[in-house]
């Protein structure tokens, strides 16, 4: 890569990066604080802010069941478009964040200050794409509901797309601010924007889709609207945080100019995130479309799981994208012992939170269920559900951490092949096995099939990394 030549160019015309840069910069602590520390330090606040993000997520599914079933089997059928949306803001704002880690390791300034700009411009070209697919919201909903007489899941799905979608930007914008924070070391601003979002959402929520306090009952709008809100505020604090706070980065609308090839650069790195999230969202709709030959039941019940599940997927991103910029900055100083203490650390802290995961969804399934005002029937089926697909956290937090190695040192196609392979290769043709051989629940086994092989590749390419890249590194 262009950038690795780079980067070791600059290695070799500089002593060390091991000790504090002389103009003080707040990110230098990334190459010389105790990588046990500082990877706490960095991670705490994420996944926390990440699992309050969960809760964020979360709640609309909640008042929603108990608003009615039909408004929460809508808000499933529209979940793989905001994971889509989810994609491409957060695989965008990751290739900026690991590229401002690594400009700033190799104290490029002038450099990393301009993938901090360009990166805005990128959010922007992004969100058209979900401006268009608002637009044709009824049939995007007509076409995957048509296996369902019941037209009021076509009407609460079209709503609710149409407004997450054209509204689309202020996540984006949020991500962004959230990524400058994180590549700076500021991670404390990211857990008080996703709080404030939540706690907004969480209090207006019941307001809009009931009806309270003399506003209208909007049920699936409601919901929307109270997402979309609470996320423009995430925007206004983001910017307020980075102006206030974000020194490295001096903001200012004035340089928000394209540069082709910064984005290039943060699209090399962003792009294999973004494919990977999407596929994840290509793998969500056609596992809804499976499933909805059985019954609206089973794919509200996957998406109950899917919610569920992001408590404990969550904070493990949080564990990632406070590990990417710790990862990447050494990389860019040549400090390869920090480097390989910070990728032991991540696979031993991943691992044990999603065992965690795996004991919750075991112990406590109906309970879980009931969250979402289930009918007995859905609770049955959601047990089931649980125990099964449960069964992969583990693998999964070994190949998430790995994934924070390959983004933060611009093998970010690693992760993407993996998701490929694990995603389309393995749960979709599975899932359609499955179900026609056993059911619905045999279904929900094609999830650990599949994390046993992103694990198998995960481990395959770390030895490649380890190889080709940290065996060339300096030992320190």
């Amino acid at each position: 890569m262009e950038d690795n030549k780079e980067l070791q160019q600059n290695k070799s015309n500089r002593s060390t990066a091991a000790g504090p840069n002389p103009n003080g910069r707040a990110s230098d602590r990334l190459g010389t604080e105790p990588v046990h520390g500082l990877m706490l330090k960095m991670s705490a606040p994420l996944m926390v802010s990440m699992f309050v993000m969960a809760l964020y997520n979360i709640v609309d599914s909640i008042f929603l069941g108990m608003y009615s079933t039909d408004a929460l089997t809508a808000v499933s059928y529209c979940f793989p478009f905001q994971n889509l949306n989810v994609a491409f803001g957060v695989g965008t704002s990751i290739g900026m964040s690991a590229l401002l880690s690594r400009y700033l390791g190799a104290k490029e300034y002038e450099k990393a200050d301009k993938v901090a700009h360009n990166g805005f411009v990128l959010a922007v070209i992004n969100y058209t794409l979900f401006f268009v697919i608002g637009c044709f919201a009824h049939k995007i909903m007509t076409a995957m509901t048509s296996d369902t007489t019941n037209a009021q899941i076509i009407a609460d799905g079209t709503i609710y797309l149409r407004i997450t979608q054209w509204l689309s930007i202020a996540p984006m914008i949020q991500s962004m601010f959230e990524r400058l924070l994180q590549g700076t070391g500021r991670t404390k601003y990211i857990f008080y924007m996703q709080l404030s979002g939540t706690l907004f959402n969480a209090i207006v929520d019941p307001i809009l889709i009931f009806g309270l306090l003399g506003m209208p009952r909007m049920g699936a709008k409601g919901a929307a609207l109270a997402t979309v809100f609470g996320q423009i505020l995430g925007c206004i604090l983001g910017l307020t945080f980075n102006k206030k706070f974000n020194k490295e980065v001096a903001l200012s609308i004035r340089k928000v100019r394209p540069h082709w090839q910064t984005m290039k650069d943060i699209y090399r790195i962003g792009i294999p995130s973004i494919v990977l999230q999407s596929v994840g969202a290509l793998m969500n709709f056609s596992i809804n479309q499976i499933l909805s030959m059985f019954s609206d039941l089973a794919v509200t019940t996957f998406g109950v799981y899917f919610k569920l599940q992001s408590f404990v997927f969550m904070p493990l991103f949080g564990l990632n994208n406070g590990s990417v910029p710790i990862i990447a900055y050494n990389y860019g100083a040549d400090r390869k012992d920090r480097l390989e203490q910070c990728m032991r650390l991540g696979v031993r802290y991943g691992v044990g939170v999603m065992s965690v995961g795996t004991l919750l969804f075991w112990l406590f399934p109906e309970q879980l269920m009931a969250l979402f005002s289930a009918p007995p029937e859905m609770v049955s089926m959601g047990v089931v559900a649980l125990h099964i697909m449960s069964l992969n956290f583990p693998f999964a937090g070994y190949a998430i951490m790995r994934g924070a190695t390959f983004q933060a040192l611009g093998k970010s196609v690693y992760s993407m092949n993996i998701s490929l392979v694990r995603q389309l290769g393995i749960i979709i043709p599975a899932a359609f096995i499955l179900a026609k051989i056993g059911g619905v629940n045999m279904v929900w086994w094609a999830f650990p099939i599949a994390e046993i092989a992103g694990f198998t590749m995960s481990a395959m390419y770390t030895r490649r990394i380890r190889k080709t890249i940290l065996s060339k590194m300096t030992p320190r």
